[in-house]
C-alpha cells in the first residue's frame, strides 16, 4: 500500500471517533466517542497476541538454534521481528488497559487507535479532558499518545501529546519523572499497567508548563532577520544546490512562504508562537510523500525531534530578543 497503515484482509487496521472528524488520510473505521478502550482496540483489528518462538538457521542441512527469538502474530502467522530471548512482548490488550480506568472514570476518552509497519507499531490515543485558550479562540488540547512496539530496540512508550485544535498540530513530548520506568517500559522487564497511573498528573504538570511557553511565546515580537535566523535554525542549508530564498534554505523558504497563510496564522501575529507553529504545521502537513509517512515521522521520526527542537529554538530566541 502507499500509506503506512496496515492492512489486513482489505480492512484498515485503525478506528477514530468521528465526531473529532476524518483523521489524516480518511482511511479507517469511523466510532461514536462513548467506545471502551477495548472496544477501540477490537474495531481498529487489533485484538491480537504475539508469541516469542524459538528462532533457527539452516547450516549445511542442519536446523540451528541461534539463541533468539521470533516475534509472532497469532491472527496470521506474521514474523513481525526477531529479539533476545530476554524480551518481554507486551500484548495490545495490556497495553490498552492503561487507558480503561481513566476512560471509565471519565477523565479521557478514546480518540483514535491503529497499527503502523505491518503490525510493528500498535497505538492508541486518548483525549484528556483538559485544555487551554491563548489569544482569544487559539484552543490547545490535551492527548495521551501510549505506544506499543512490537519491534526490537522500542520501548512501550506513554507521552504527552498537545495538539493546536485550529490546524492539528501536534507535538510529542516525554513524560519526564525520576522514575524512568514510569515513561518508557522496557522489554526486559514484565509490564505493568498499574506502574504508569501517575502519568495522567504528570501530563497535567507537561500541559500547564506548554501554556505557560505558549504565552510567552505569543507574548515575543519577531523581526525579519530573527525569522530568517529561527527558520535557518530549524532548517539549516545542507548543500550549496540547496534553493535559497532570503538566504532561507530550501525548506525554510517553505515555512516563509506559509507563515501568513498557515491555519491560527491570526493568533498572536508576529510573534514566536506564529513562527514555531508555522514549523510545526509544516512537518504535520506538507512535509513527507504521504499523510501518514508524515504521521510516522512526526511521533516516532525525525520531525518528532525537529518538532522538539523548533520549540527550544523559540522559547531561546524569544528569550534573547
Amino acid at each position: 500500500m502507499s500509506h503506512n497503515l496496515e492492512e489486513r484482509d482489505g480492512k484498515v487496521s485503525m478506528a477514530y471517533v468521528k465526531a473529532d472528524g476524518v483523521p489524516w488520510h480518511g482511511l479507517g473505521t469511523a466510532v461514536d466517542p462513548d467506545l471502551s478502550p477495548f472496544q477501540m482496540l477490537e474495531v481498529a483489528g487489533l485484538d491480537w497476541t504475539v508469541e516469542k518462538i524459538p528462532a533457527y538457521a539452516t547450516i549445511d542441512h542442519h536446523r540451528v538454534n541461534i539463541g533468539q527469538s521470533a516475534l509472532v502474530r497469532s491472527v496470521d502467522h506474521r514474523m513481525l521481528d526477531v529479539v533476545s530471548n530476554d524480551w518481554n512482548p507486551v500484548q495490545n490488550r495490556e497495553a490498552f488497559e492503561f487507558f480503561d480506568e481513566y476512560v471509565t472514570k471519565g477523565d479521557m476518552e478514546m480518540n483514535t487507535a491503529g497499527s503502523l509497519q505491518n503490525g510493528q507499531i500498535v497505538w492508541g490515543l486518548a483525549k484528556v479532558k483538559e485544555s487551554f485558550e491563548l489569544f482569544k479562540g487559539d484552543v490547545v488540547e490535551s492527548y495521551l499518545l501510549f505506544s506499543n512496539f512490537h519491534k526490537y530496540g522500542f520501548s512501550t512508550d506513554v507521552r504527552f501529546t498537545p495538539i493546536r485544535v485550529v490546524c492539528n498540530n501536534t507535538l510529542t513530548l516525554s513524560l519526564e519523572s525520576k522514575v524512568e520506568r514510569m515513561v518508557k517500559i522496557s522489554h526486559r522487564r514484565e509490564f505493568n499497567a498499574s506502574s504508569v497511573k501517575m502519568m495522567l498528573g504528570i501530563a497535567s504538570d507537561k500541559l500547564a508548563k506548554y501554556k505557560s511557553m505558549a504565552e510567552f511565546l505569543g507574548s515575543k515580537r519577531f523581526t525579519p532577520a530573527l525569522m530568517v535566523e529561527y527558520f535557518n535554525s530549524v532548517f539549516p542549508i545542507t548543500g550549496t544546490n540547496e534553493i535559497k530564498k532570503k538566504d532561507l534554505s530550501k525548506t525554510a523558504s517553505m515555512a516563509c512562504d506559509i507563515l501568513e497563510t498557515q491555519p491560527g496564522a491570526e493568533f498572536a501575529r508576529g510573534s514566536f508562537w506564529q513562527l514555531f507553529n508555522c514549523v510545526s504545521y509544516l512537518t504535520d502537513h506538507l512535509m513527507c510523500k504521504t499523510s501518514d509517512t508524515r504521521l510516522t515521522s512526526s511521533w516516532y521520526g525525525s520531525n518528532k525531534v525537529l518538532k522538539v527542537k523548533a520549540l527550544q529554538t523559540a522559547v531561546e530566541m524569544a528569550n534573547a530578543s
